[in-house]
């Protein structure tokens, strides 16, 4: 049981970061930069692929559908171990992949997030290894 509840956890932790990035991205200025000129320089910047796309319009993009990437994994693995987590606990690659998944994250906010993020996905993170590994020993 402690291993199902570790899993919920660290899933809560996703979902929850998710959601609050995609506040953060659609409903604020939190991810805006100080500069408000370099706002106008990425909203009449176009990106070398195509003229239709802005740099502005890339960089919302690009954060709402990293938060919603975070929310899919935390609501599915959260829905997975609330309703079948006998189904989750032998499929080693559902577990495996969202372990390496998370300690990607975990790879990335070292190196180009700050601390809060960092410690709340290597929180996360730990919650997924210690549930697997608690579901290897029994």
């Amino acid at each position: 049981m402690p291993a199902k509840y570790l899993w919920e956890t660290g899933a809560v932790i996703i979902s929850l970061m998710g959601l609050l990035h995609l506040r953060a991205t659609l409903f604020t200025n939190k991810l805006y930069p100080r500069k408000e000129q370099l706002i106008k320089d990425m909203e009449e910047t176009p990106l070398v692929m195509t003229e239709q796309l802005t740099m502005w319009k890339s960089w919302i993009g690009f954060n709402a559908t990293h938060s919603s990437g975070a929310l899919f994994i935390g609501i599915v693995n959260y829905y997975l171990a609330l309703k079948h987590f006998d189904f989750l606990n032998n499929s080693h690659f559902l577990l495996l992949f969202t372990i390496a998944t998370v300690t990607f994250y975990v790879w990335v906010a070292a190196r180009f997030w700050f601390k809060v993020v960092l410690g709340l996905l290597t929180i996360a993170c730990l919650c997924f290894i210690t549930s697997y590994i608690l579901l290897q020993i029994n």
